[in-house]
């Protein structure tokens, strides 16, 4: 049997409609690539500047309450070498050892006052961080980026949803489980 070119042409054009598509399936779709600056982000939000206020003043008070602290001991301090010649050794004793308790609490103190101003640091900033998180979430599956990449932080923020998890390639490939 033999075609006629209308015949060959017609089974020619149907053939590449029905290949392209199933070609172009296995062509890397485009990968769009955006950036952010999350500090900057935060740092335009209203609320920070509150929040950095409160901070500021957590810190001042602990300050405060630091200096009375080494004032205190200061004052023994000076106490102590002052009359230690004239003092007997149990008073003597009893005397460095206050000083040292005052110390481990000065220290103690400045402990607490950190990991309080770091977790109030966190509490008031990690609402707007994970509202960061979530607009960049958002704009990426809106605006149909393959990945954003945060500029103040060397880390991917987002990835499309539609992205391949590898590793089970990666793993079969290394001979692991």
């Amino acid at each position: 049997m033999i075609m006629t070119k209308k015949a060959f042409f017609g089974l020619s054009v149907f053939i590449l409609l029905f290949s392209i598509p199933a070609f172009s399936q296995g062509l890397p779709q485009q990968v769009a690539v955006a950036y952010v600056n999350t500090t900057e982000l935060l740092k335009a939000f209203p609320e920070r500047e509150a929040a950095t206020g409160q901070l500021i003043t957590l810190s001042e008070n602990y300050k405060k309450e630091l200096e009375l602290m080494q004032n205190e001991y200061n004052k023994k301090y000076s106490d102590y070498i002052t009359y230690q010649s004239s003092l007997a050794e149990n008073i003597k004793l009893r005397r460095m050892q206050e000083l040292t308790e005052l110390e481990n609490k000065m220290q103690q103190f400045m402990e607490l006052a950190q990991k309080d101003i770091e977790y109030q640091e966190k509490e008031l900033l990690e609402p707007l961080k994970e509202r960061i998180n979530q607009a960049i979430y958002s704009v990426g599956v809106e605006r149909g980026y393959t990945v954003i990449y945060d500029l103040d932080d060397p880390r991917i923020v987002f990835v499309t949803p539609a992205a391949v998890d590898a590793n089970p390639y990666v793993r079969q490939k290394l001979g692991i489980r």
